[in-house]
């Protein structure tokens, strides 16, 4: 254990094993756009189950969501002038889908334009 700032003992960050297998392909040749893609995916994903959407476990868990469908906002729109459009437009497709869900998932749907994601997006009807 070390020792933080304020005399806090902190653990030790793990140490990476950057022997990787040769199948394993180096991050450094993976474009940022597939990168940024899959990150989105996952946000998406996540959101959707969140919101209620999936077939096998329909549980809602809304500050989950919220919390989620802002942080894929963020990326889809500060991503969206360097993925070129056809990306864009899923992304932004996608994340209005999980948007809308959420509102209808919502006991107490938020004022139009308060939203998650909204800040971002502009107002989600």
């Amino acid at each position: 254990m070390a020792q933080g700032a304020f005399g806090q003992h902190i653990d030790e960050p793990e140490v990476l094993d950057l022997n990787v297998e040769p199948e394993v392909r180096d991050i450094a040749e993976v474009p940022a756009v597939e990168v940024i893609n899959t990150v989105a995916v996952h946000l998406l994903s996540a959101a959707a189950v969140h919101c209620g959407l999936a077939e096998d476990d329909p549980r809602v868990d809304l500050d989950e969501a919220r919390k989620l469908i802002d942080s894929l906002a963020g990326l889809v729109t500060a991503a969206a002038p360097h993925v070129g459009d056809p990306h864009a437009r899923a992304l932004r497709d996608g994340l209005r889908s999980v948007q809308l869900a959420f509102r209808e998932a919502s006991p107490v749907p938020d004022e139009i334009g308060k939203g998650p994601g909204e800040k971002w997006t502009g107002p989600v009807t």
